[in-house]
Formats: C-alpha cells, structure tokens, sequence
C-alpha cells in the first residue's frame, strides 16, 4: 500500500507554541508528529510514502534525511500553495500513482483499520473515515446512508454527528472528467459539489481520533498518541 501524507499547510493556529518548525514537525515525546503517524501507517502494511509539502518543506527533508523514516520517503514539493485538492492532484502525479492511494492529514491522527479500508474500497472512486463526534461544531457535518455518503452540511456547536477524520482511499482516476483549478479545496471544491456522482464509501472509526491543529490538542497528544499509537502497530502485526 502506498500513501500521500498533506504535510504543506502554514500551522498558524499551532504558532503559539509551536512557532519555529513546520506543523507536522511539532515534537510529540522527542520526534515530530508526522514520524509517529509515519510509523502508525508502516505497522498497518504501508510501504511507502509520499509527502506533499511546500512551507519550510526544507525542514522536513533535513529530519528525515538525519532520522530516516521506516519505510521509503519521496517528496512532492509544491512551488506554491494548492490546496488540499491540488495538493493531491500534483502528489499523485508526481508519485505516478496508478492503483488505489491512501491520502491524509499530516496533523491528524485517526485509528482505523486501513486493511479494511482498503477491502471495502473495491470498485470505488473514493472512500472515507468518518469518525461520531459529540460536537460537529468545529468540523462540519457528514450525512451517510447505507454505506455512502450523501450530504456534507455545516457543523453545529453541542450537535453530535459525524465528521470526516480526513483519511482516504482515492482511485487513480478520480480527478478525471472534472474540470478543476490547479489550486483547489478538495473539501469544498470537489467533494461537496460533486458528491452525488463520486458516491463516497463510508468507514467509520469509533477509536482515537485527534487533530492537533490546536494548542489544546496538541498539548493532548503529547500525552496520549506514544501510547496509541504503540498499540495501533503492536495490534495490527500480531
């Protein structure tokens, strides 16, 4: 299985305590965030890795380049920003992808079975993780039925639901026959608007979940995510 890691974005609600290193660096008990969720997808059958980057980039190379990760590394380096959507549309292109890619956030974490994830993904253009949450308020909303997903709508402060956890499996081909900027939200300008024709599978994942986008959060994963995710791997090769 190969991934696409979205590692390009500026941080700044992070920059309060994490100012001088890209978000996906910010150290989690002694090594960036982006190795420990490196490490969590090599220990579900990942084998190799393609990171979109583009801010401070140079600074994530340097890392891996000292500290090398556990499986192989390749870069797709935006000149500039794309967005979520270009980001994928460039880093699949660059990475020559030409079967099923897992894709997700270099600033979340989500603890799901990717195997299954891949099963189900039979003959789909797209599936997704969508993870209950108390509060959708932060998130925005995502309305599934029978297995596919059917409406995205905004979030709403104390109104439980589902959320998209922003993990993925996409086919090859799934930009095609759209016409799309270069620079595009895959969120807003892609999925929203075509859901009806994509017809995204839905998966959910009942287990951890944390996007450390925030300082809260961030301070929570430092407690938390060693200990998860050694568990995650220690689970999924025994």
């Amino acid at each position: 299985m190969r991934a696409i890691i979205l590692a390009g974005g500026f941080g700044t609600r992070l920059r309060t305590v994490v100012s001088d290193v890209p978000k996906p660096l910010a150290p989690i008990a002694g090594k960036p965030f982006l190795d420990w969720l490196i490490e969590s997808l090599a220990g579900q059958g990942v084998t190799q890795v393609t990171l979109s980057v583009h801010h401070d980039w140079e600074k994530i190379r340097d890392y891996f380049n000292a500290n090398p990760a556990v499986i192989p590394i390749t870069y797709a380096v935006e000149d500039k920003p794309l967005g979520t959507g270009g980001a994928m549309v460039y880093s699949m292109r660059e990475a020559a992808i030409n079967e099923p890619v897992l894709v997700l956030n270099g600033d979340t974490f989500v603890k799901a079975d990717i195997a299954a994830l891949y099963r189900q993904h039979t003959n789909a253009k797209m599936s997704m993780v969508l993870r209950a949450v108390s509060d959708t308020g932060r998130y925005g909303e995502v309305l599934a039925k029978e297995g596919v997903v059917t409406a995205f709508q905004p979030g709403r402060v104390g109104h439980a639901g589902y959320i998209n956890a922003g993990v993925y499996v996409l086919s090859p081909d799934i930009f095609n026959n759209y016409r799309l900027p270069e620079a595009f939200s895959f969120e807003v300008d892609f999925m929203q608007p075509y859901v009806d024709s994509l017809q995204p599978r839905s998966f959910i994942a009942d287990d951890y979940f944390i996007d450390i986008g925030i300082p809260d959060d961030y301070a929570r994963a430092c407690r938390e995510l060693p200990e998860i995710i050694a568990k995650t791997s220690h689970a999924a090769t025994a």
